[in-house]
């Protein structure tokens, strides 16, 4: 059974930073490439960063390049999100998606909230 699993959210004031995480099992994860998606708030689900089996540093959406980084620790089939220097339209629910072969598996986002 495939479980995504997402932690990390909350709220943060603008400047601020959060690390989201996003637990994977059910699948081989160092072979997946694992992504970060967010929804903010009367706009479509956007693409945020991914980063492929193997690789130590992803790439990321302009908007959050120079803040966000993404990574990933294939023994404890982790990827994370390092957000930094949050602005409010950082606000939205984010998910993890992992793209295994063709094989797309969500978890069920967490809330990121920045405001003072």
């Amino acid at each position: 059974q495939v479980q995504v699993m997402e932690s990390g959210g909350g709220l943060v004031q603008p400047g601020g930073s959060l690390r989201l995480s996003c637990a994977a099992s059910g699948f081989t994860f160092r072979d997946a490439a694992m992504s970060w998606f967010r929804q903010i708030p009367a706009k479509e689900r956007e693409w945020v960063a991914t980063i492929v089996s193997g690789d130590l540093t992803g790439i990321c959406t302009d908007s959050v390049k120079g803040r966000f980084t993404i990574s990933r620790d294939d023994a404890k089939n982790t990827v994370y999100l390092q957000m930094n220097d949050l602005k409010p339209e950082d606000t939205g629910v984010y998910y993890c998606r992992g793209n295994y072969w063709g094989n797309y598996y969500w978890g069920q986002g967490t809330q990121v909230t920045v405001s003072s």
